[in-house]
């Protein structure tokens, strides 16, 4: 794990100091504990400050997220992270980026339910959804079902856990540090159902979308569909591990096989139209490139095609990442309805 160098440089000077202390025989147990504390401080970010619980539905809670991308500023605090609260227990829907955001979230949910919480899911393997597992686990212990989808867990088990956890100290400069990988242990797929404490969580996955393991979790006694990154409100950013195509076939199933009245996203603000915004943009994009590809134009021709789409023109003063994501968007798009169309 990546630490920074000031962090480093305490937690050294620590430990000498440890040395020197039981060198001049100070054993009182209470001191050392005591100074372990401060120890801990240095290599553990601080804690995340309280942020609001909102109900969006008569069984579901959220901690909003400031949007935006993990800086020290936010200390990574940059996805909504749901509570789905039933008759018996509390099922969690994205745990957050760090320890110290997870239990931020345990202590606003106390604030409006001392149910137990039963279980975790994790949407996909992008830290900013699973990192928070480690909170949970230290509250409600180990044993706390962690689901995803197998190729989810798989990666949250492989490199994608040492580099999304490693890359939060980064961006935050140390404010996460002391996280935990604490994966997914249990597989969930399409058409599986779980129980919030006696409320039906129905789960949905038609392939790749967002990343090839996006789960969305559907509360459908309240109409309100969890799509993780699937979906976002008014933002753009990472589809470097999706697809348009998918995405899109993704959206139809949901509508398909759901009656959703309330979309809720890993990033913005839960609402009706969510997909109705996404889907626009999305067609503007790849539409247009299939259309340059087809006609035997570059990535430059499509790009600025894109742009001068009506679909994709509205969405550019209101949707946050745009300047540094767009061009990247274009391209994956360009290159997606060429493997597509040939």
């Amino acid at each position: 794990m990546i630490v920074p160098t000031r962090r480093r440089v305490l937690a050294g000077a620590a430990t000498a100091t440890v040395a020197a202390v039981t060198a001049a025989g100070l054993s009182d147990r209470r001191a050392i504990g005591a100074f372990a504390a401060e120890v801990g401080a240095f290599v553990t970010g601080p804690p995340v400050p309280d942020r609001p619980i909102v109900r969006v539905s008569p069984h579901v809670w959220i901690v909003p997220a400031p949007d935006g991308f993990p800086t020290p500023e936010n200390q990574g605090m940059m996805a909504n992270i749901t509570f789905v609260v039933g008759p018996d227990g509390v099922m969690v829907v994205d745990s957050g980026a760090s320890l110290q955001i997870g239990e931020m979230a345990i202590r606003m949910l106390r604030t409006v339910t001392d149910t137990p919480v039963v279980g975790i899911v994790n949407t996909h393997y992008h830290g900013d959804h699973w990192l928070g597992n480690h909170a949970f686990t230290n509250a409600f212990g180990m044993d706390l079902p962690r689901y995803a989808h197998p190729h989810t867990r798989a990666a949250v088990a492989g490199i994608e856990g040492d580099f999304w956890r490693s890359a939060m100290v980064r961006w935050t400069n140390g404010a996460t540090a002391g996280t935990e990988i604490v994966p997914p242990d249990r597989d969930v797929g399409h058409g599986d159902v779980l129980s919030a404490g006696g409320l039906e969580l129905r789960i949905h996955h038609y392939g790749t979308a967002h990343t090839p393991g996006d789960v969305a979790v559907e509360v459908a006694e309240d109409g309100v569909m969890c799509v993780g990154d699937i979906l976002m409100e008014r933002r753009i950013a990472n589809m470097d591990d999706g697809s348009y195509v998918g995405t899109f076939r993704t959206m139809d199933g949901l509508l398909a096989n759901s009656r959703t009245r309330l979309w809720l996203p890993g990033h913005g603000t839960p609402g009706p139209d969510v997909l109705d915004w996404q889907r626009s943009l999305f067609e503007g994009i790849y539409e247009t490139c299939v259309a340059t590809v087809e006609a035997g134009g570059d990535v430059e021709e499509a790009r600025a095609a894109v742009l001068r789409d009506p679909r994709v023109a509205a969405c550019a003063a209101d949707t946050r990442g745009w300047d540094a994501n767009i061009g990247k968007y274009i391209s994956l798009a360009y290159l997606e309805a060429e493997q597509e169309n040939f």
